[in-house]
């Protein structure tokens, strides 16, 4: 293993799946699965003493279910790995739960193995993903949901009736018609490039400006700076 590798760490309650994603990552020369966990109190453990990239966090455990511990990992000041929440479930409420959370991105069971090897890669780049199935739409109805009390369901977590309606935090400097127009394409799902395409400018012009738009919205990726642009009536 080299020190420009991408360190992954595994959650899942099912060791066939582990195993599966297992081979598809540690397929990659530049990234390396260190560890595995079976529960979201295993997987606290596991970050703790691996301090891994990124973390592949499945939804229903048993002992803890993950949405608790992406919390709990998102929580701790001195851990900086990104979460991906990966689930069998295309449920609005668990991506509500995930992005509140602070998961970084959510991906399906059923994508195939460029995509969970894409997912990791944008996460280890800071840059944050939703399956193509959440963008837009779901996004928005997160950013705007009523703060409706918080009932659970029988796995223990809140419906998709009641997402999370966190107060929006005040720019910390208004942003340039610019950044403007690239979070609007943000909120739109397009890549770096997409964007680059769109804007009529280079890829590494995009990278500045969406730099300065996580700076100005105290966000810590794209995913949470696209939620807080709908909170903020930006996007």
């Amino acid at each position: 293993m080299t020190s420009d590798q991408t360190r992954v760490l595994l959650v899942d309650d099912h060791a066939m799946l582990r195993a599966g994603f297992r081979t598809i990552l540690d397929s990659q020369p530049d990234i390396t699965v260190v560890g595995e966990a079976s529960t979201g109190a295993d997987a606290i453990a596991q970050v703790r003493a691996l301090r891994p990239d990124v973390i592949t966090m499945d939804v229903q455990m048993p002992d803890m279910d993950g949405i608790e511990a992406t919390r709990r990992i998102v929580a701790d000041p001195t851990i900086a790995a990104a979460i991906a929440i990966i689930t069998t479930f295309d449920r609005d409420d668990y991506l509500y739960q995930a992005l509140d959370a602070g998961a970084s991105g959510f991906l399906l069971k059923n994508a195939g193995a460029e995509d969970l090897i894409a997912a990791v890669r944008a996460l280890a780049a800071g840059d944050g993903m939703l399956a193509p199935e959440v963008t837009r739409r779901v996004l928005a109805r997160f950013a705007t949901a009523s703060d409706s009390p918080r009932s659970v369901d029988a796995a223990g977590l809140r419906p998709a009736s009641s997402a999370p309606a966190t107060a929006a935090p005040a720019l910390s400097e208004p942003l340039t018609d610019r950044e403007a127009e690239v979070l609007s394409l943000l909120a739109d799902a397009r890549t770096n490039s997409e964007i680059a395409s769109a804007l009529f400018i280079g890829e590494a012009t995009v990278k500045t400006h969406v730099s300065r738009i996580l700076q100005k919205l105290g966000a810590r990726d794209r995913v949470q700076a696209v939620v807080l642009a709908y909170r903020l009536g930006l996007a």
